[in-house]
């Protein structure tokens, strides 16, 4: 994984948390513990990264128990800053397993960076106690032009070699049915839904100020300085050609996204 720089992340911060606003509309605020009829005491925020998603967890369950996991050093730094009554811990979602008495697993935008995510989501869900909920959001853009085009500028830059792990750290989700046959054997509900937000950009090069924040972290980071600025540049104006103006001079970054919620048998 490569390095997160939050400064960068929150630049668009209210875009970001926007989703995460929107699976916790739908999270159940009831029906978890033994008795089934309870408010969640347990919650995790996986991938918590800077952690404006857990700030909506602390205002939605003030009562829980609420921990945030993330692999990256610098989110958790500034995640603790943000909410110092909050225990926030590392962890690699590729191998982390949940204690049995979590009640709601909340992950806003982290799976689609887990290798096997289909594969994880179903063995977290599996050691879930009965009632526990897991709720995600994950980006499902990769075929759209912001991404699109960072693989294809990548394969055709003279540094190539440095960018073939970077072409290929992010997969495709699966179709909405894989999905649903990998996790519905586990779950009393199951609900998977999709949404595509269009945000409005200043232009172009806002774009690119995105990206920069998430998705276009691995193909920069291995460049020389540049390296860098010749790949940002041609990044920029094929995006510039991709996303053209509104009348208005706003551009639309469509940006779709994936929403389940499971509730574990």
């Amino acid at each position: 994984m490569t390095a997160w720089n939050p400064a960068q992340y929150l630049k668009f911060e209210d875009e970001r948390t926007r989703a995460a606003r929107d699976l916790l509309a739908r999270v159940p605020g009831h029906g978890y513990g033994p008795g089934g009829d309870a408010a969640p005491a347990r919650v995790f925020d996986l991938g918590c990264g800077p952690g404006n998603s857990t700030e909506l967890l602390a205002d939605r369950f003030p009562e829980a128990r609420l921990e945030g996991l993330d692999s990256s050093p610098d989110m958790l730094e500034e995640a603790r800053r943000r909410l110092p009554q909050v225990n926030f811990a590392g962890a690699d979602l590729a191998s982390w397993t949940p204690p049995q008495d979590a009640d709601l697993l909340f992950a806003n935008a982290v799976f689609q960076w887990v290798p096997g995510h289909l594969a994880a989501m179903a063995r977290i869900l599996a050691a879930l106690s009965s009632g526990a909920v897991l709720a995600v959001q994950m980006p499902d853009n990769l075929e759209q032009p912001s991404h699109r085009l960072m693989r294809e500028i990548a394969q055709e830059a003279p540094f190539a070699s440095k960018l073939a792990g970077a072409i290929i750290l992010r997969r495709p989700l699966e179709p909405v049915g894989v999905c649903y046959d990998a996790l519905s054997g586990l779950c009393s509900d199951l609900d998977i839904w999709g949404v595509t937000y269009h945000h409005r950009m200043a232009s172009p090069a806002s774009i690119t100020q995105w990206v920069m924040g998430t998705g276009l972290r691995p193909f920069l980071e291995p460049l020389d300085a540049d390296e860098r600025a010749w790949f940002l540049d041609t990044y920029t104006q094929a995006v510039s050609e991709a996303y053209p103006p509104q009348r208005d001079g706003t551009t639309l970054l469509p940006f779709p996204r994936r929403f389940i919620i499971a509730r574990r048998a």
